[in-house]
């Protein structure tokens, strides 16, 4: 069917302005972009694999303390190695090969998955994924906080958080339509992330090869120029570890929807597709408004996701839907505005070990909270929602301390 006259015409002058506006871009927001683009085939890859990975358990024989365990051993590991890694970063300035060190490591561990014969190998390799992540991501962060820098560190850590958490949407619906076409065959799922995995690897070389000093991307001298640690960063990250405590992994919430059967096998991972859309898509506002209202904004929405508690463990589908939306929206608004406002609390030649440091500490919240709730899965549904909500709702004076603290400063 020829084309409408004009409309050549009408939409070529649009990509040209679209193509000048990239070409033009400042070096530091290309960077965010090339970044935010690499992690998004990087979310698509693990997050695809990780929305499975508790019916996927639980075909091989593991229990909900099992899942809740591993899950948990591998968060841990997944935070607490970033405190060795950021500061290994720090001490030698290789962060680039630090970085492209964790991505080989992660994005092999998942396709990986197909060939697991038992849960204990499986497990094995879930955890090395997330080892592969403690790897990068102090290093990556500190690089992203350079460039941020001289847009805004919500906008800069937002723009990239959203295009991360887009690709934890598709993904997720990639292993949900490979389930869907295989009738329910995991192994399949997992081999076809493949895929999205030598896509990442391909962008870090290209990252490293056009960006590999984004140290010179800041847009000028460091906020804070003293070498200690000030006291607002263990306030804030006390809160942070609450609220890591309160959240329970997806790999128990899916085995959760699987045995209770809220929610078939199939639609599971498009659960988890909606979280990541709603975690995208608030790291991009929160973030930006990060940027003009501080923490604070932390409060209220701290206070609304705890209500993912009590939705997703003692709700039905359409209950357990808004559940994983808030779930994602407090998992984006961490994920984008916890670096934002770690980054101006220090020295821009200590921030891979600040951020290295508040991880961990983070991820001993999320393995305790993980063991506890494992613990509780199969006591009480009730005890579950009650710690969960308990905890986030502890991190809120922490928050408010915090926010005084970085006021009168």
């Amino acid at each position: 069917m020829p084309e409408p006259a004009g409309a050549g015409t009408t939409a070529e002058p649009g990509r040209r302005a679209l193509r000048r506006r990239i070409a033009g871009a400042s070096p530091a927001l290309k960077f965010v972009l090339v970044v935010g683009v690499m992690s998004f085939f990087a979310d698509f890859t693990y997050e695809g694999s990780r929305s499975v990975i508790g019916p996927f358990l639980g075909t091989l024989g593991a229990g909900a303390l099992a899942i809740s365990v591993i899950s948990g051993l591998g968060e841990f590991l997944g935070y607490g190695l970033r405190l060795f890694t950021g500061r290994g970063a720090d001490r030698t300035g290789r962060y680039w090969p630090i970085t492209i060190g964790g991505y080989v490591i992660q994005m092999a561990a998942v396709p990986l998955l197909a060939l697991a014969g038992s849960w204990q190998l499986a497990a094995l390799l879930i955890i090395a994924e997330r080892v592969g992540k403690a790897t990068r991501n102090p290093p990556r962060d500190a690089m992203l906080s350079h460039a941020a820098s001289e847009m805004g560190y919500g906008w800069g850590f937002g723009v990239h958080e959203a295009l991360d958490q887009f690709g934890a949407m598709f993904g997720p619906l990639l292993v949900a339509l490979a389930l869907a076409v295989s009738r329910h065959d995991y192994r399949l799922a997992f081999a076809a992330l493949a895929v999205p995995a030598a896509i990442t690897l391909s962008l870090v070389l290209i990252a490293r090869r056009f960006f590999p000093r984004p140290q010179d991307l800041a847009a000028g001298p460091a906020e804070v120029t003293t070498s200690a640690l000030p006291p607002v960063f263990w306030i804030y990250v006390t809160a942070a570890a609450l609220v890591g405590a309160g959240f329970a992994d997806f790999s128990l919430i899916s085995f959760h929807f699987t045995r209770a059967h809220t929610v078939s096998a199939p639609v599971v991972p498009v659960f988890y597709a909606v979280a990541m859309a709603v975690s995208g898509t608030g790291s991009l506002i929160f973030g930006r408004l990060y940027d003009k209202a501080g923490i604070g904004v932390l409060i209220p929405l701290t206070v609304g996701a705890a209500a993912y508690a009590p939705l997703v463990f003692l709700g039905g589908i359409w209950a357990g839907l808004a559940g994983m939306a808030l779930w994602g929206l407090g998992m984006g608004v961490q994920e984008s505005i916890i670096p934002a406002a770690v980054a101006p609390m220090v020295s821009p030649d200590r921030r891979a070990s600040a951020y290295g440091l508040f991880t961990g500490i983070y991820g001993t919240g999320w393995v305790l909270g993980s063991v506890a709730i494992g613990a509780l899965f199969d006591v009480s549904l009730g005890a579950v929602t009650a710690f969960a909500v308990a905890c986030q709702l502890a991190a809120v004076p922490f928050i408010v301390i915090a926010r005084r603290r970085l006021a009168h400063r």
